[in-house]
């Protein structure tokens, strides 16, 4: 319990001149009767007309409100994603939030930068029309400009949609169509193109707002970022409060579409209480911290289109005062390492092929060191691994863990930029034993994560403190997990239930009746196993 007892009164306080305070912080119960264009296109669709909105567990609509999944084990009280950023910002304002590299070097924004970036990048969207509950799709890579797009399209009214970048015209085309997007932030001509070939076939697309890219080619409604963000000046900070103070934890801000290997893509609508409840205690049954214990630094590289990405970089990074560095887009493809040693992260997240291709890294080096490395390597590896699969370390003599540390594993460490990392986990995929094993040789046990779209992320998360190999962990405290249909040989299917539980599939009754049960369970099409402590143990897929 060392992080509890370091920094805990050593939290920077948020500056409170003036000058540095937040823009037109919002007050409670502000909401102002408004006949401004802007405020009337964002209060279209509200849904504050329905007869007991919240009766059901489920919705397909994209303005619908469900009952939230709030019992004795899981009371906390809920919250929007403003709120979050409220309360982050009062501990962390003055903390750097973003680092994105520019021109060679480091730029960083505070989280009071980033909440009025956030605050005029709303303005902005509500000047080019964004109706309530109609989509902001973004098509781009992991930068600051995502982020501060897919928060701002919340406080705006809209719903955050990402879109991978290696989707097709058409494949963009459904998304797009689907979710009614009225702004697509894209992040380069090679993005900007496929808008362009679709566009005539989006009645809903009033504008396209590019960030990475220069607009070489000027045509109406497409704007660039700077363009863009000049935009809100002409909106009014009481007009966008107005729309702040009506949104409720229990409405759709963020659609998550799944890979749509069996038919369309669906889109998983998830809840402002989906994203802050999953954000703020998924994370700690990780052993994420808190800022004012230790700022914890992560690197943003997997498709924030993808929930694994976006709940573990983008909205838990809010919640906990967390410093993200932005990758560059050939991450994945040998540019990792590179930001990993800049960047130093305290945790890691990859799916296992990422895993998979710093092991082969290590290996092909290791194949042209000279003999008496190659030894050495394997020594230190064996000890480790040894030590790491020992049901009783006390069997291996501390000292030559110790040895075999600091004169190989922490080199190797070191030059992956892991020297400072102290979690590292795996999932969206099954880890292979290989990959697990030959971590745990470098003494770097791999977490297991499992969760679904539909789970907003991590429903079960291994850490520090709970962690069995072979196994993605337990459900997150104040969630749970059952098996249904067992066989023999104690396979059933895994089947969820808790605040992480999504709100349904947009437009898709027939789906969403299949995916949530009549008592409100999730099910989840895979197969697993639960041992005598709870650790589940995923086995295979139903279909």
């Amino acid at each position: 319990h060392y992080l509890d007892l370091r920094l805990r009164n050593e939290c920077p306080q948020s500056p409170s001149s003036p000058q540095d305070r937040p823009l037109a912080p919002l007050q409670k119960n502000s909401h102002q009767d408004s006949t401004s264009p802007e405020v009337q296109d964002a209060f279209k669709d509200s849904g504050t007309g329905e007869e007991d909105p919240a009766a059901s567990l489920w919705t397909i609509s994209a303005n619908g409100q469900v009952k939230l999944r709030i019992d004795p084990t899981c009371s906390q009280t809920p919250i929007t994603v403003h709120d979050m950023f409220l309360e982050s910002l009062e501990k962390y304002g003055s903390l750097h939030s973003m680092a994105s590299r520019k021109n060679g070097k480091w730029e960083k924004v505070t989280f009071l930068e980033y909440y009025n970036l956030s605050r005029k990048a709303a303005k902005s969207f509500l000047k080019l029309g964004l109706e309530r509950f109609h989509g902001v799709a973004i098509l781009g890579f992991n930068s600051a400009e995502w982020f501060i797009s897919a928060v701002g399209a919340v406080f705006a009214g809209g719903i955050v949609t990402g879109i991978y970048t290696t989707s097709s015209p058409d494949a963009c085309h459904y998304i797009a169509h689907d979710c009614q997007a009225n702004i697509i932030v894209v992040d380069s001509q090679k993005q900007l193109d496929k808008i362009t070939q679709i566009w005539h076939r989006l009645p809903h697309l009033k504008a396209v707002v590019m960030y990475r890219d220069p607009v070489v080619d000027k045509r109406p409604n497409l704007y660039a970022m700077d363009e863009f963000m000049a935009l809100g000046n002409e909106v009014l900070d009481e007009d966008l409060d107005a729309i702040i103070s009506s949104q409720k934890p229990n409405q759709c801000c963020v659609l998550i579409y799944t890979s749509g290997t069996t038919g369309n893509p669906k889109g998983a609508m998830l809840s402002h209480d989906n994203i802050t409840w999953t954000s703020a205690h998924a994370s700690r049954a990780g052993d994420m911290q808190p800022a004012e214990v230790q700022q914890e630094t992560i690197v943003s590289y997997l498709p924030l289109s993808h929930i694994a990405a976006q709940i573990y970089d983008l909205w838990t990074g809010i919640k906990w005062g967390e410093q993200v560095y932005f990758a560059e887009p050939d991450a994945l493809k040998g540019g990792l390492v590179n930001i990993l040693k800049e960047a130093l992260p305290t945790s890691l997240m990859g799916v296992p092929r990422v895993w998979e291709k710093i092991m082969e890294k290590i290996k092909e080096v290791s194949l042209q060191s000279g003999f008496l490395k190659k030894k050495m390597l394997s020594w230190a590896m064996s000890v480790s691994l040894e030590r790491n699969l020992s049901s009783s370390n006390s069997d291996l003599k501390p000292f030559r863990m110790r040895l075999a540390d600091h004169l190989v594993l922490a080199k190797i460490r070191h030059a992956l930029g892991f020297s400072q990392c102290q979690k590292h986990f795996s999932g969206a995929a099954p880890l292979p034993s290989e990959v697990m094993r030959f971590f745990l040789g470098l003494n770097i046990p791999l977490y297991e994560a499992y969760g679904m779209s539909e789970t907003t992320g991590p429903h079960c998360m291994s850490g520090p403190n709970v962690y069995r190999r072979h196994s993605c962990g337990k459900a997150v405290p104040g969630c749970k997990v059952k098996l249904v249909n067992e066989d023999a040989d104690g396979n059933g299917e895994i089947c969820f239930w808790g605040r992480t539980v999504f709100m349904g599939y947009l437009n898709m009754e027939e789906k969403t009746r299949e995916a949530i049960d009549g008592d409100g369970w999730l099910h989840s099409g895979d197969l697993g196993k639960l041992d005598k402590d709870g650790f589940l143990y995923v086995t295979g897929r139903i279909k």
